[in-house]
């Protein structure tokens, strides 16, 4: 199935090549869970701060890794910021 994946700030060195600034999608297998696919690209839960799947925020308390991933999905990740 195909889901779309986005990667911001310094996540995008994980990206897939692709056309797209921070946006890929990308061809997972039926059933893959969020958890999976954040593995799948080697991103730790410390990089992996920030969560949405189709916009909405996943509760880092939430088992990400039951979160069954459906056909069309995007799934946004960002890693902690800091600024001033």
């Amino acid at each position: 199935m195909n889901v779309n994946i986005e990667l911001y700030a310094s996540l995008m060195k994980y990206l897939p090549p692709g056309k797209h600034r921070f946006r890929r999608e990308i061809r997972v297998d039926d059933g893959i869970t969020l958890n999976q696919l954040i593995r799948q690209y080697h991103i730790s839960d410390a990089e992996a701060h920030l969560v949405l799947v189709n916009g909405h925020f996943v509760n880092c308390g939430e088992p990400r890794d039951q979160r069954v991933l459906v056909e069309g999905d995007t799934v946004s990740i960002w890693p902690p910021v800091a600024g001033g």
